[in-house]
């Protein structure tokens, strides 16, 4: 993103313009500087205020002798107040200037509103920071927003295996709970489904006027046009969405497009499915980024003292996170450390770990003789096909009897081969983005009975 720069667009219809290109017609340093002089000059126009209230108030007496009050109400004016009024003010017109709401996902869009409640600094950095993502790729963003609604909606489209243009499966029909009557939680959400799938199709989102018209022909006459299909409404209240063909294809393409394919761990779908514990000869890696390591990590609520393993380990990521945890400022002096073990087949990710400190083993993670020692689990196995079960029924064996672990997957690991264990937890949509992958993912928890299981769970 460059800083300073204007980002006035030209050669689209009025229409068009309105809807995708950024109505700021000066640059974002010329904003800033106008913002930091108006800042400046906050307190000179509090001495004006207050110079004017006692004119004002000398205007209305004589001799000093006072009469009756000038004002209904005594005026108050805080430096404070002024200031978060011109720094919400400034975020807002970048806000608005750079038609962010044209882009951002409505899950976002409730994030930036909070953010914008209590803002950064107004900073050429901060406001980079803030909006930099949706201006560099603002179609990945309009595609979350599709995927966060539609995965919301119904588990069928976490499966990026089915969701390809000529796969069956996909429904056509969906079901939102609570949508008629004021304030109700579903009608919010037929209206988010809606407006993502306008704004896939580049399109304006619908205005509240529109909406409601949409929303009240439903109820008047049981079913109204909607810009993908129908809506039907009963009396419990339920919305049922109806997508005809054509938007049904553009749900099949968006999620498609975002999705994108996961990169197989084998050079061919025969290798792939070879029962064998052999390491295929071109090895996908999808580093674990740091927040879902974070939120895996946070749901085990380790103590300390803890023996970990993590299979599979590639650079060292999800140990990283755990070095952090430890050396937390305000409760490391508490804490007893953590004994973390890695397994990596690849010597130079291995090699990476190492520098950063950790302890890595080299080896293939499913040719390591099991032997339960430890107290917690947490891995982040293959996405591709459904290599993940030999590593998760693999990774059980290591745990002591009452250990736990967590691990990583797809999200149609869990429902569409229901081969997960213990409980699941989706992540958000796109949580390795940064990774290469937007594959629906969540985690499963288990733990291990104190009694250890005849077989494994899986």
């Amino acid at each position: 993103m460059k800083h300073d720069s204007t980002f006035a667009q030209s050669g689209n219809t009025p229409e068009k313009e309105a809807h995708c290109a950024p109505a700021l017609r000066r640059s974002l340093s010329e904003i800033v500087a106008e913002y930091d002089a108006k800042s400046e000059a906050i307190p000179a126009a509090i001495q004006t205020f207050n110079a004017a209230e006692t004119a004002i108030n000398a205007a209305g007496c004589i001799g000093g002798t006072y009469g009756s009050a000038v004002f209904s109400t005594a005026p108050s004016l805080y430096e404070r107040d002024v200031r978060i009024a011109l720094l919400r003010s400034a975020w807002k017109h970048v806000y608005e200037g750079l038609n962010i709401e044209a882009v951002a996902s409505a899950k976002d869009r409730r994030q930036l509103d909070l953010k914008l409640t209590t803002p950064l600094p107004f900073t050429l950095e901060n406001i980079a920071e803030v909006f930099g993502d949706y201006l560099l790729d603002p179609r990945f963003h309009v595609l979350k927003g599709l995927a966060e609604c539609f995965c919301d909606l119904d588990p069928a489209y976490k499966n990026h295996s089915r969701v390809k243009i000529g796969v069956a499966g996909l429904p056509k029909r969906i079901i939102i709970q609570y949508a008629t009557g004021w304030n109700s939680w579903g009608r919010e959400r037929v209206k988010d489904t809606l407006n993502a799938l306008r704004v896939y199709r580049g399109e304006a989102r619908y205005s509240y006027r529109e909406f409601e018209d949409v929303m009240d022909e439903a109820e008047k006459y049981g079913e109204a046009d909607f810009c993908g299909g129908i809506i039907r409404v009963f009396k419990n209240g339920n919305a049922h969405l109806i997508f005809d063909k054509a938007g049904l294809l553009d749900i099949n393409r968006g999620l498609a497009e975002f999705y994108g394919e996961v990169l197989p761990d084998a050079p061919t779908e025969a290798e792939a499915k070879r029962p064998s514990t052999e390491v295929a000869r071109d090895l996908q890696f999808y580093p674990t980024p740091r927040k879902v390591a974070q939120t895996v990590i946070d749901a085990l609520h380790l103590s300390g003292g803890e023996s970990i393993l993590e299979p599979s380990c590639g650079d060292g990521r999800i140990m990283d996170v755990l070095a952090d945890w430890h050396n937390d400022p305000e409760d490391h002096r508490f804490r007893k450390p953590l004994v973390v073990t890695g397994v990596e087949y690849d010597a130079a990710r291995a090699e990476q770990a190492r520098a950063k400190g950790h302890h890595v083993m080299v080896a293939n993670f499913l040719q390591v003789a099991p032997e339960p020692s430890f107290d917690v689990i947490v891995m982040n196995p293959p996405f591709y096909g459904r290599h993940y079960k030999k590593h998760l029924g693999h990774a059980v064996k290591f745990l002591k009897p009452g250990g736990r672990l967590a691990c990583i997957l797809p999200a149609s690991a869990h429902y569409d081969h229901e081969t997960t264990i213990g409980t699941w937890r989706d992540l958000p949509v796109g949580s390795f983005a940064e990774s290469g992958t937007n594959v629906p993912t969540g985690y499963c928890l288990y733990w291990k009975p104190k009694q250890a299981a005849t077989s494994a769970p899986v």
